[in-house]
């Protein structure tokens, strides 16, 4: 039996509690929580020894078994699986727990995984995107299982058109689009790789939509002051924000960007970033004086320690890893509600800093370079906010 922290483990778990709970504390775990999840593992490792269970037995059906156990019991915390990752992230490299037994994929996902691979291999697109498209298509697909047959070498255009016709109308502008573009990749692959002998992409109809249609929504000036004034920067968190907030409303980095911004990105010395966009495409963009100050802010005196891995912004409360795109935009929902805004998305920041820079006197062309759009075309919706520009053809 070991005492650990506040916790006695005594049965299969005994050998691995100290590392765990030293783990715990370098991750940056603040005590009380370390103690709280040794106390967790503990429990676990008195059912386990009542049971007859050992590390190699902790299989997701008898971890299941233990959780279902402890809710009955009355107990209101760590009720989930979610609860046991840290344990089990700890003891993968170990080799102890017991090997995973292959999932048996049927023809449906066995066909997405493969056009998922394709997705990330060949056409480089990233695994938010890829997602995307295997969501939408997982319907389609479900439409030629014939029996236990996926039939696709008999999707005919007729085919095609009725499922469009069917799953798009009522849907926003922008979903349609995307399940029109999913089908449209599937098919090419389709007839790329044999497995459809005619190439249908072609009879994939379009959406109506109108490019240009919608007029971007920056923020005002003043706007912009007050979403940067509630920002507390005599606190970490608040200088993390800080630099969060420039990044998205100097520079129009869309909030992925600045999530995947990682401290090898920052050259200092050329004054200098470079930001992974849209197809894992690296770009680079100065770094203007207040946006690098206040990042170094935040590294000097913000990021954790303990922060794992290289990103540049981590989480505040451990493990601290990096920050997700979802993370992001709850810096800004989060910022714009203290700031007496209401809901605000990260986006609209990148639409800021666009406007920002066409009031500033900055040419079209110019602004499509910051944001780095491949089309002009992209960049051609902010003249529609040039109020001086757009006030000589407008009729008296």
């Amino acid at each position: 039996m070991v005492k650990v922290l506040r916790s006695f483990v005594r049965g299969p778990l005994e050998r691995f509690a100290a590392g765990f709970a030293e783990e715990l504390l370098l991750q940056g775990y603040a005590q009380s929580s370390a103690d709280q999840h040794v106390c967790f593992v503990a429990h676990l490792d008195r059912w386990m020894l009542g049971e007859g269970v050992g590390v190699d037995g902790l299989t997701a059906p008898v971890l299941r078994r233990y959780l279902e156990q402890r809710r009955t019991a009355g107990y209101r915390q760590y009720l989930s699986m979610k609860a046991l990752a840290p344990l089990l992230i700890y003891l993968t490299p170990m080799g102890v727990l017991p090997v995973a037994e292959p999932v048996l994929l049927g023809p449906i996902e066995e066909l997405l995984a493969s056009y998922r691979q394709y997705l990330l291999v060949e056409r480089g697109l990233t695994e938010g995107t890829v997602r995307g498209y295997v969501d939408k298509m997982r319907p389609f697909v479900a439409t030629r299982v014939h029996g236990d047959v996926l039939d696709l070498g008999g999707i005919t255009a007729a085919d095609v058109t009725g499922y469009i016709r069917a799953v798009c109308p009522g849907r926003a502008p922008g979903t349609a689009k995307l399940i029109v573009c999913a089908l449209r990749s599937l098919l090419r692959w389709l007839h790329l790789t044999g497995q459809l002998p005619t190439p249908l992409d072609t009879a994939v109809p379009a959406v109506a939509g109108w490019r240009l249609s919608n007029l971007p929504k920056g923020l005002e000036p003043a706007q912009l002051d007050r979403l940067l004034a509630s920002c507390d920067r005599c606190t970490s968190t608040g200088r993390r924000v800080y630099a969060v907030m420039l990044l998205l409303s100097r520079l129009g980095l869309r909030a992925g960007e600045v999530a995947r911004l990682g401290l090898d990105d920052i050259d200092w010395r050329r004054g200098v970033i470079t930001v992974i966009g849209k197809g894992n495409r690296g770009e680079r963009l100065p770094l203007p004086d207040d946006v690098g100050e206040a990042i170094t802010a935040y590294l000097q005196d913000g990021r954790p320690a303990a922060a794992e891995g290289r990103c540049v912004f981590v989480r505040v409360h451990a493990p601290m890893r990096e920050l997700t795109t979802g993370g992001i935009t709850m810096i800004v929902f989060d910022g714009a509600r203290r700031a007496g805004l209401g809901k605000i998305h990260a986006h609209r920041l990148r639409h800021t800093a666009a406007t920002v820079m066409l009031r500033s006197g900055s040419s079209l062309p110019e602004i499509g370079q910051v944001l780095r759009h491949r089309s002009l075309l992209s960049t051609a919706i902010y003249a529609k906010v040039d109020r001086d520009a757009l006030s000589v053809l407008a009729r008296a």
